[in-house]
C-alpha cells in the first residue's frame, strides 16, 4: 500500500457556524388563506409607535451590524421584496420599512452542517510573498441547514518546504449580487437540442440572436416574433422553454473590498435551489493572462445538472450549463490547457467510470472514452477523479477517488500521456490517501475526498475533506508518487 506517501498537516479547516448570510424570510408563505401571516405581521409593524419602532430598529442594527457588510441596505432590500402584501405602504416611515424588512429577514449559517470537498489554485494575488511561498485560493463546499451546499472560499500560503499558513476567515460573508451576462447563443442551442426543442419559434428566434448577446437583446426577439407564431399551440410553452434555458446562464461579482474568505457563491437558479456543489477549480493557461475555470453540480432536489464557470480574478463570475453526453453526470474536471487544440475534461458520464471527454464545435461535450473502471478492491464500487489532471514532465496526474466496503472512501493516482491523454500509461498501486481513525467520523463517515490540488515547489498539496467533518492537507513529493507508480499493461494503454 502507498498511503506513507502522503503526510498530513497539523493545519485542519472545521466547520464554523459564525460564517452567516442574511436570507429572506417570509413567516406562513406556504399558507393558502387569504389573510397571510405576511400581511399581517407588516400590519402589526405599522401600529407600532415612532419611538418603539426606532429603539427596535436600533437594538437590531447593533446586535447584528457587525456581523453583516450594509445591514440597513439589506433590510431595505427585504422590505422592497414584500411592500406588495402591505395594505398602505405609504403610511410607512423610512424607519418602518426598514424594521418591516429586519422582521423578514433571518441568518442562514452556511457551514453549520458541513465544510468539505475542497480545491486549491494559485491565487490572484501574490504580492508580499518570500521565496519559496505560493498564495493559494482554496473552494469549499459549505453545507447548512436543510443540506444546502454553496460555495466558499479560504486563502492559504505554502511554503518555504511544507510550511502551511491559513489566512483567519473571520469577517462578515458576502453574496455575489447578479450582474449582466453575454449569453451565447450555442449553448442556448445545444439546450434546446437536449431537450429535442425544435419548431418554427426556436428557428426564428435563433436567426435573429447574435453569437454573444445581452438580455435585452433576447427579450427584443421574442417580442418580434410574429402573431401567427405565437398563436399556435405550442407557442406558449416555447417562450417558456427559450426563457428557462437562457436563465441558466448568468453572471455575479462581489464588491473589490471583499476578501476572498469573505465572498459566497450562493445559489442563484432554479436548477440550484438545492445546492452548488463540489466545484472542481483550475487555472486555465491558455491565452493571456490565465483565467480560473471550474465545473460544479447544480442540484434543484430532485435531478443534478453539470455547470461550468469562469473567472478572471475570483471576484467576477460568469456561469453557464455543461452541455452533451459527457456531462450529463457529477465529478467533470477541465484540463488546465488545450491539448491538441481541444478542450478536454476527465468526467464519470456512467456512474461508476473515469472518462475523457471532448468539447466539439458545438460546445457539447462528447460521449466519454473510459479511463479506469472500477478493478481494484478499494474502489470496486465506483471511481472518479479528485480535481482537475496536474501537469508533469512524466505525464497528466489523475488524482482519483475509489469507493470500497462500507461505502469507504481513499485517494489513488493514475497517470496519463500527456499528448495523448486518453492512454493510461502507469497507475498507483494501493491508495494514495484514506481516512485515518481519527478522520472516520463526521457528517459522511469514512471518506477522504478532493476536488484538486496543484504542484508547488517540486510537492503535491492535496487539500482534501475528511469525511466532510473538516478539511485537512496532506503532501507527498511528485519523484515518489511518479517513483511508486506501476507501468499501465498494454490493455489499459487506450488506442494506438
Amino acid at each position: 500500500m502507498t498511503d506513507v506517501l502522503a503526510v498530513r498537516q497539523d493545519v485542519t479547516l472545521t466547520p464554523d457556524p459564525r460564517r452567516v448570510v442574511i436570507k429572506l424570510f417570509v413567516p406562513g408563505e406556504d399558507a393558502a388563506v387569504v389573510r397571510t401571516r405576511a400581511r399581517a405581521l407588516i400590519e402589526r409593524v405599522a401600529h407600532l409607535d415612532d419611538e418603539e419602532t426606532a429603539r427596535l430598529l436600533r437594538d437590531t442594527l447593533e446586535r447584528f451590524g457587525a456581523r453583516h457588510r450594509d445591514l440597513a441596505a439589506t433590510f431595505q432590500h427585504h422590505y422592497d421584496l414584500v411592500r406588495h402584501r402591505a395594505a398602505r405602504t405609504g403610511d410607512l416611515s423610512p424607519t418602518s420599512r426598514l424594521l418591516v424588512g429586519a422582521y423578514f429577514s433571518h441568518e442562514y449559517a452556511v457551514e453549520a452542517a458541513a465544510l468539505c470537498n475542497p480545491s486549491m489554485v494559485a491565487h490572484p494575488d501574490q504580492s508580499g510573498l518570500s521565496a519559496g511561498q505560493l498564495r493559494v485560493a482554496v473552494s469549499l463546499r459549505q453545507i447548512g441547514e436543510g443540506h444546502l451546499s454553496s460555495v466558499g472560499f479560504a486563502s492559504a500560503v505554502l511554503g518555504p518546504g511544507r510550511e502551511l499558513t491559513v489566512t483567519d476567515r473571520s469577517g462578515p460573508l458576502v453574496v455575489g449580487q447578479r450582474t449582466g451576462v453575454r449569453h451565447r447563443r450555442d449553448l442556448l442551442v445545444a439546450g434546446l437540442a437536449e431537450k429535442d426543442c425544435d419548431n418554427e419559434i426556436t428557428a426564428t428566434v435563433l436567426d435573429a440572436l447574435p453569437d454573444r448577446y445581452d438580455e435585452a437583446t433576447f427579450e427584443r426577439v421574442l417580442g418580434d416574433l410574429p402573431p401567427d407564431l405565437l398563436s399556435r399551440s405550442t407557442g406558449l410553452d416555447t417562450l417558456e422553454h427559450l426563457r428557462r434555458t437562457n436563465a441558466s446562464s448568468y453572471a455575479t461579482a462581489f464588491p473589490a473590498g471583499t476578501a476572498l474568505h469573505e465572498r459566497v457563491l450562493w445559489p442563484a437558479t432554479p436548477a440550484e435551489s438545492n445546492g452548488m456543489e463540489d466545484a472542481r477549480f483550475v487555472l486555465f493557461t491558455d491565452g493571456s493572462p490565465p483565467v480560473y475555470r471550474a465545473t460544479y453540480t447544480a442540484y434543484d432536489g430532485r435531478s443534478i445538472a453539470a455547470r461550468a464557470l469562469v473567472s478572471p480574478d475570483l471576484r467576477h463570475f460568469e456561469m453557464t450549463p455543461m452541455r452533451g453526453p459527457g456531462a450529463r453526470n457529477k465529478g467533470i474536471a477541465l484540463f488546465p490547457r488545450t491539448v491538441g487544440g481541444r478542450h478536454l475534461a476527465l468526467c464519470r458520464a456512467d456512474g461508476e467510470t473515469i472518462g475523457l471527454t471532448v468539447l466539439d464545435a458545438d460546445n457539447r461535450w462528447q460521449h466519454p472514452d473510459p479511463l479506469h473502471g472500477p478493478r481494484d478492491s478499494w474502489e470496486l464500487i465506483q471511481v472518479g477523479n479528485c480535481g482537475s489532471p496536474i501537469e508533469t514532465e512524466a505525464g497528466w496526474l489523475v488524482l482519483t477517488h475509489g469507493v470500497g466496503p462500507m461505502r469507504r472512501y481513499a485517494i489513488g493516482a493514475l497517470l496519463l500521456d500527456l499528448r495523448r491523454p486518453d492512454r493510461v500509461i502507469a497507475h498507483l498501486p494501493g491508495v494514495l490517501l484514506a481516512p485515518e481513525q481519527s478522520e472516520r467520523d463526521g457528517y459522511v463517515p469514512n471518506v477522504v475526498y478532493s476536488c484538486g490540488g496543484l504542484i508547488h515547489d517540486g510537492e503535491l498539496w492535496l487539500p482534501y475533506g475528511a469525511s466532510d467533518a473538516r478539511v485537512g492537507f496532506a503532501t507527498v513529493p511528485v519523484t515518489a508518487v511518479l517513483a511508486a507508480m506501476a507501468h499501465a499493461p498494454p490493455e489499459h494503454g487506450g488506442r494506438d
